[in-house]
């Protein structure tokens, strides 16, 4: 779920009209939607020129959000999903740190906090290599400050004991950073518009994703926390539930980098 204007392709009746009609009571996202008094923008859809169309997109928006409540899962049922499809990444490399493997795993979100230039990126850098080379699939890496180095990332791949540098393994290098798609978003739209586009691709089985790492999450919620009134704050768990759909219903490890003070105002959002 996320921004109407996203769903005007899919569904016709949530159209500039409704998105207009919807804008005018402060409605920009479903999570928008939801928490309105459902009563009162019916009576309201009613006062307008076109009411019965308004109160068909209504429905049609209504229909959507209980289409994606997915029915209750038994232990029995959890507790197979997560043995067969949330499996643990040994990230990290013989010289690195060992407090790094298994720290991530499918259908999770983990946060790497930390201040600037603590080595949060570095984090991100190692993980997409480990993964890209240890594994089937790729890793989406969106990058909201310029810090994806590729070259870094070949680094961390030559230092492993078992990838000595000889012409065999360069050429295996160009497979693994093939395995790396970098995308940038620097601001939050971006963000809505790579994990849409990703969402569509695993859900029609155009591509399968093991890693997602979004750093830094930081530098696209900052500009929000100012903002007043509730559409900052929608927009915040907008993103946040994506990203945890994208991890538990396609069973990608997703990773993002914050800031402590961003952390403290979004960790409740994101777990």
């Amino acid at each position: 779920m996320g921004l109407l204007k996203s769903m005007e392709d899919e569904y016709p009746l949530i159209d500039s009209i409704f998105q207009e009609f919807c804008g005018s009571r402060g409605i920009f996202t479903v999570e928008d939607f939801l928490i309105h008094d459902l009563n009162a923008l019916i009576s309201f859809a009613e006062k307008q020129p076109y009411s019965e169309r308004l109160i068909q997109g209504i429905d049609q928006l209504l229909s959507v959000v209980n289409g994606l409540h997915k029915p209750w899962l038994n232990g029995v049922e959890l507790l197979k999903d997560a043995q067969q499809n949330k499996h643990t990444f040994a990230v990290a490399f013989e010289e690195d740190d060992p407090i790094l493997y298994g720290a991530f795993r499918e259908g999770f979100i983990t946060e790497l906090v930390g201040q600037s230039c603590s080595g949060k990126t570095q984090v991100c850098l190692l993980a997409a290599a480990s993964v890209a080379k240890g594994y089937a699939g790729c890793v989406v890496f969106i990058d909201s400050g310029n810090s994806f180095s590729a070259q870094r990332i070949a680094h961390f791949v030559n230092q492993d004991s078992s990838f000595a540098p000889k012409q065999g393994n360069i050429e295996a290098l160009d497979v693994i950073m093939m395995k790396i798609l970098c995308y940038s978003a620097f601001d939050i739209f971006s963000l809505f518009d790579v994990l849409h586009q990703l969402e569509m691709k695993l859900k029609n089985q155009i591509c399968s994703v093991r890693l997602l790492i979004v750093d830094s999450f930081s530098s696209l919620i900052i500009p929000l926390l100012g903002g007043n009134g509730p559409y900052s704050h929608a927009l915040m768990i907008s993103a946040a539930s994506l990203l945890k759909k994208i991890a538990h219903e396609y069973h990608v490890c997703v990773l993002v980098s914050e800031k402590p003070q961003v952390f403290s105002q979004n960790s409740a959002i994101l777990t």
